[in-house]
C-alpha cells in the first residue's frame, strides 16, 4: 500500500521515525504541502491509497480527483481540515488522535498563566540588561505581580485538558469553576459547574478548552468581555477562532483584560496585521503547547495504531462512522 504524508514536518521535524507506517507499505513524506493549491495536493496524493494530514485541507474537489483513496489519517485532534461527509459518502474512514496532548496542553496553559502573573521573562531580561546591577535596592519589580491562591479559574469546556488544567490550578489553591455545553459532573468536589454567564461574572482567570464550531466562533467578543470582571486574565490554548481578536485587543489596551496568553490565533501562521500583536500585556506563542517530544511520540504511536486497526478491518478513532 502507498501512504503519503502531506505535511509531516510539524509532527516529525526529524526527531521521530515513520518506521511504524513503513511496515505497511511505501511511505512518501512531504514536509509541507500548500494549504491553497489544490492541484499540488491532488498531485502529491497521486495514486496513494492512504494519506496522513495535519493541516492540509482535504475537501470534496480533492477527494473526487483521487478515487482510489481508502484512508485519511488526521495527525491531530481537530479534523475540520477534512470534509467528513464527502469522505463518508465515499466510504473513506477518517481517523484523528484524541487526548494525546492532555498533560502537555494543561501544563502549557498554566505556563502562560504563570508568565502573566509573575513576568519571569520580563525580569530575567531586565537583570541581563544590567538593571539589578545598577539598582540601589536589593529587590525591584518591573511589572505588577499576582498571587494565584484564592483566585477563581473559570474553564470554558470541561474535557480532559480542562480537567487536567483544573487539577493543577487546585494545587495552587485556586477556586475552580467551569461551564460545559452539556452538563458534566465534576471530577472532584472542589470543581463547581456554573452557567456561562456566572463564569464570566465570577472568574479572575478564564481559560478556553472548547472546539471551534459555528456555536463557539468568536464566543469571546465585545459583549461577553463586557460581562467579565475588570482586570480578568484570558488564556487560549484551544483554537484562535474562539476569540474576536480585535475585541480582545481593545479590552487589553483599555485594561478590562489585564493580561492574555494565547498559543493559537485565527489565522496560522500569524498575519502581520493581527491586532493581538500590538495589544498590551499579550503573550503569544506559535501553537506549541502540543509539541514536546514525548507528546509527539504519543501522537505518532496512536496514528500508527489507528492505521493498523484499519488494515485489520477494525475501527479506532474513526470520526465519520456510518450510522
Amino acid at each position: 500500500m502507498k501512504i503519503v504524508v502531506l505535511d509531516g514536518y510539524a509532527l516529525n521535524p526529524g526527531d521521530l521515525s515513520w518506521k511504524g507506517f513503513e511496515e505497511f507499505g511505501e511511505v512518501i513524506v512531504y514536509d509541507r504541502t500548500s494549504f491553497t493549491d489544490k492541484k499540488e495536493i491532488i498531485e502529491r496524493i497521486g495514486d496513494a491509497e492512504a494519506i496522513l494530514t495535519n493541516k492540509t485541507p482535504i475537501d470534496e474537489e480533492v477527494l473526487a480527483a483521487v478515487p482510489q483513496l481508502k484512508y485519511i489519517g488526521v495527525v491531530a485532534t481537530g479534523y475540520n481540515v477534512v470534509d467528513i461527509e464527502a469522505a463518508r459518502k465515499r466510504n473513506i474512514p477518517v481517523t484523528n488522535i484524541p487526548a494525546y496532548g492532555t498533560a502537555a496542553v494543561a501544563q502549557f496553559t498554566l505556563a502562560l498563566l504563570l508568565e502573566i502573573v509573575n513576568q519571569v521573562g520580563v525580569h530575567n531580561d531586565s537583570v541581563h540588561q544590567g538593571d539589578w546591577q545598577r539598582s540601589v535596592d536589593f529587590t525591584y519589580q518591573k511589572t505588577p505581580l499576582m498571587e494565584l491562591q484564592n483566585k477563581t479559574l473559570g474553564l470554558i469546556g470541561y474535557g480532559e485538558i480542562a480537567q487536567a488544567t483544573a487539577a493543577i490550578a487546585h494545587a495552587f489553591n485556586m477556586k475552580v469553576i467551569y461551564w460545559n455545553h452539556r452538563p458534566k459532573e465534576p471530577q472532584a468536589s472542589w470543581a463547581q459547574q456554573v452557567s456561562i454567564e456566572e463564569l464570566y461574572r465570577q472568574a479572575d482567570i478564564i481559560s478556553l478548552h472548547v472546539p471551534q464550531t459555528a456555536e463557539t466562533q468568536e464566543m469571546i467578543n465585545q459583549e461577553t468581555i463586557h460581562q467579565m470582571k475588570d482586570g480578568v486574565v484570558l488564556l487560549n490554548t484551544a483554537r484562535g477562532g474562539l476569540l474576536d481578536e480585535a475585541a480582545v485587543a481593545e479590552a487589553l489596551n483599555k485594561g478590562k483584560i489585564i493580561g492574555a496568553g494565547v498559543d493559537v490565533v485565527s489565522k496560522e501562521p500569524m498575519a502581520d496585521n493581527n491586532p493581538l500583536l500590538k495589544a498590551k500585556n499579550c503573550i503569544i506563542t506559535p501553537h506549541i503547547a502540543w509539541r514536546p517530544l514525548e507528546t509527539r511520540e504519543r501522537l505518532m504511536g496512536i496514528a500508527v495504531d489507528n492505521f493498523a486497526a484499519f488494515i485489520a478491518g477494525e475501527e479506532q478513532n474513526v470520526v465519520n462512522k456510518r450510522d
